[in-house]
């Protein structure tokens, strides 16, 4: 069976980085596809909207990157395994409803399906990114771990990070983080809504990782017009170039600080 998920290993001179994307897969099996309301069969909303394409550009400055090919709608890999695993929307693995609690199901999954799904798509892409971090810590040390996503409501800030109200890294990471997007005029806040989810709050306990979320409005790389509608923004428009071009800056600064803060014995 093939892996749910992509790895992209750098292309560069590999550093302590990982970045993961849960959110990112639009891959939806076709038992599911049948399962679901008529309306939710070619669309379903609340994705982290092709950050695989606006991130691709990571392996070349040295870092890992774990990627699912899989919708959130199949397994929210930004959940924990607690009870119950079929749910809501902001807690549990798989979603009875959609984010703004719409039905999602003409058939419910039973509980053999959800526990399929659980070993099938959750568990492996778990599995490896304690594998990357373990051998990252093997390698150098400590791990920074950066957790990639997406959004559009609740707040009007354009970047939002979130380290579980400063538990799961340490204040020189995040203010490196938080310089690199200012320098280039993006509207940043800490821990406002979104302050870090289940992957950058579990993995953040381990004492040689620093996890961080990062979300990325969803108007600072999509076009407008093409939000609210029930088919997926496009990724060729002039906002995505705009913000990729700037996001490769602000991650090529990030990376050039956290490596001399390293050398530094950084935290």
């Amino acid at each position: 069976m093939p892996t749910p998920f992509l790895l992209h290993l750098p292309t560069a001179q590999a550093i302590p980085v990982i970045a993961s994307l849960p959110h990112s897969g639009l891959l939806i099996p076709k038992d599911m596809v049948d399962s679901l309301e008529i309306s939710y069969q070619q669309y379903l909303p609340n994705q982290d909207w092709h950050l695989d394409k606006l991130y691709d550009f990571l392996p070349s400055l040295g870092i890992t990157v774990l990627q699912t090919l899989y919708s959130r709608y199949v397994v929210d890999l930004n959940r924990s395994l607690q009870e119950p695993l079929f749910g809501n929307f902001w807690q549990s693995v798989i979603a009875e409803k959609t984010a703004w609690n719409a039905s999602l199901y003409q058939t419910l999954p039973s509980r053999e399906e959800i526990e399929q799904r659980v070993e099938q798509y959750y568990r492996p892409y778990h599995q490896q990114l304690q594998r990357l971090l373990n051998e990252q810590i093997e390698q150098f040390g400590k791990v920074y771990l950066l957790d990639l996503h997406s959004f559009l409501g609740l707040i009007e800030d354009e970047i939002c990070l979130g380290n579980g109200n400063n538990s799961t890294c340490s204040e020189p990471f995040i203010s490196i983080v938080e310089t690199a997007f200012c320098s280039q005029g993006y509207q940043v806040v800490r821990n406002k809504v979104f302050s870090g989810g289940y992957i950058t709050r579990y993995y953040g306990q381990m004492p040689q990782v620093e996890a961080l979320q990062i979300e990325v409005r969803y108007p600072v790389y999509l076009d407008t017009n093409q939000l609210g509608h029930s088919s997926v923004p496009d990724w060729q428009v002039l906002e995505f170039d705009r913000a990729k071009q700037k996001l490769q800056l602000i991650f090529k600064q990030m990376v050039e600080a956290l490596m001399a803060a390293q050398s530094h014995h950084f935290r």
